[in-house]
């Protein structure tokens, strides 16, 4: 299963930002060692189901040190018998976007 997910804690910060828990939160996805990428708006991770949502709980606990209550919001890709679509779903994208322009050329 691939999981995207993004933790935010509420606190006091006077500009708003909340990189400081985000890192830590990235750091326990990182420390995994599952498959895991970053982007500006959430992180993904690629697991089996207990260990991916062990990871997501973890992460959020870390980030939740940093307020009094703090924001998850996920989205899962749930497909029991495939490994490595983190990458492969990406590739095949790319993939279709290249056919596609292809045949618009012709």
């Amino acid at each position: 299963m691939i999981v995207a997910f993004s933790v935010a804690p509420s606190n006091d910060n006077p500009n708003g930002s909340v990189h400081d828990a985000v890192a830590e939160a990235v750091k326990v996805v990182r420390d995994s060692g599952l498959p895991n990428r970053t982007s500006s708006m959430f992180t993904e991770i690629e697991g089996e189901w207990d260990e991916v949502m062990e990871v997501v709980k973890q992460a959020t606990m870390a980030a939740g040190r940093f307020g009094s209550r703090v924001s998850l919001v996920l989205k899962a890709d749930i497909r029991p018998g495939y490994e490595g679509e983190l990458d492969g779903k990406i590739q095949r994208l790319e993939k279709a976007i290249k056919d596609s322009e292809e045949k618009m050329s012709s």
